[in-house]
């Protein structure tokens, strides 16, 4: 009960991986855990399958043709740059630390910038990072989020021979995904034993303090760009309930603020790719169209499940 089956496992790593794996600020939903991490003297680094590429060239060091390593001295896109800025902040506070930027690829092309990755870092545990909750979706729910880049990033991770987790938070942040499915999603997971347990994050934390204050100054260098989940998440420790807004980008949208945004949720990568009904049909696809046409032929010819019988919205 005192730790929690996945931080049980990471303590006992060498060296951790630490990857966002659907793209944009994924990689900070990971930090709580990085600076925890790293505070216990763990080996930890950042990656982030990274949106940054779409807004113009990187500089940095490069590890094969799809791989970027950021440091607080890299250019990209003033405007949309969150890997850059994060590792200026990092820099600033004398933890200088690179961030790995993936260029999101078909799967195969992922498979190799993991692999670079891991004979330069020899990490020896990959966490995958998800803002949210979409990642986990079998596919047959309402509302499914935006499971393209994490769909291709879990089945990416299955080729590396190391151990694999996928750490979800921001429960109630996508304003796509029907939460009540969700959490019978969770559930059909853990009656699979794919969790690995959980824990809540609190304000008074100092892995807390530091994620709030990395993500406000990115936030200020990114202004019209912030993200939604992890302003979500934000509102969320500041004790916030409901429809609350803390930036503009979600005027017009109704939000469900709530506590269990703060919820770190743990799973086994394999089970959870078993749980999804059409991972096994990614297989065969060379092209990222060719995955987005996947989902959304299943979606078409797929029965919805009814909604269950609980009482939340």
């Amino acid at each position: 009960m005192l730790e929690p089956t996945f931080i049980k496992q990471l303590r006992s790593c060498k060296n951790v991986l630490i990857v966002g794996a659907g793209g944009g600020f994924d990689v900070f939903a990971g930090l709580p855990l990085f600076f925890a991490l790293r505070e216990a003297g763990v080996g930890v680094h950042l990656a982030n399958l990274s949106f940054s590429f779409r807004h113009g060239e990187i500089s940095g060091r490069s590890f094969g043709p799809n791989v970027v390593e950021v440091n607080a001295r890299s250019t990209g896109n003033d405007y949309y740059f969150p890997e850059g800025y994060l590792a200026k902040w990092l820099s600033r506070k004398r933890m200088d630390q690179p961030i790995y930027c993936i260029r999101v690829k078909p799967v195969a092309d992922i498979v190799k910038s993991y692999q670079r990755l891991q004979e330069h870092l020899k990490f020896d545990m990959m966490v995958l990072v998800d803002g949210g909750v979409d990642s986990l979706m079998r596919g047959d729910e309402s509302r499914i989020g935006t499971p393209l880049e994490d769909m291709m990033s879990l089945a990416a991770a299955l080729q590396i021979d190391v151990p694999k987790q996928l750490l979800c938070l921001g429960l109630g942040a996508e304003t796509d995904v029907c939460h009540l499915y969700a959490l019978e999603t969770v559930a059909h997971l853990i009656k699979a034993n794919a969790f690995l347990g959980g824990l809540m994050l609190s304000p008074d934390m100092p892995e807390v303090q530091n994620f709030v204050e990395a993500t406000q100054f990115v936030f200020h260098e990114m202004r019209g760009y912030e993200s939604v989940i992890c302003s979500s998440i934000m509102s969320a420790l500041e004790g916030h309930f409901g429809d609350h807004h803390r930036t503009r980008r979600t005027i017009g949208a109704e939000l469900w603020i709530n506590p269990l945004m703060l919820l770190y949720l743990a799973f086994d990568v394999t089970k959870v790719t078993e749980n999804v009904l059409y991972f096994n049909d990614l297989a065969g696809c060379a092209t990222i169209e060719q995955v987005r046409a996947l989902i959304r032929e299943f979606r078409d010819k797929t029965p919805i499940r009814k909604l269950p019988t609980f009482p939340m919205r």
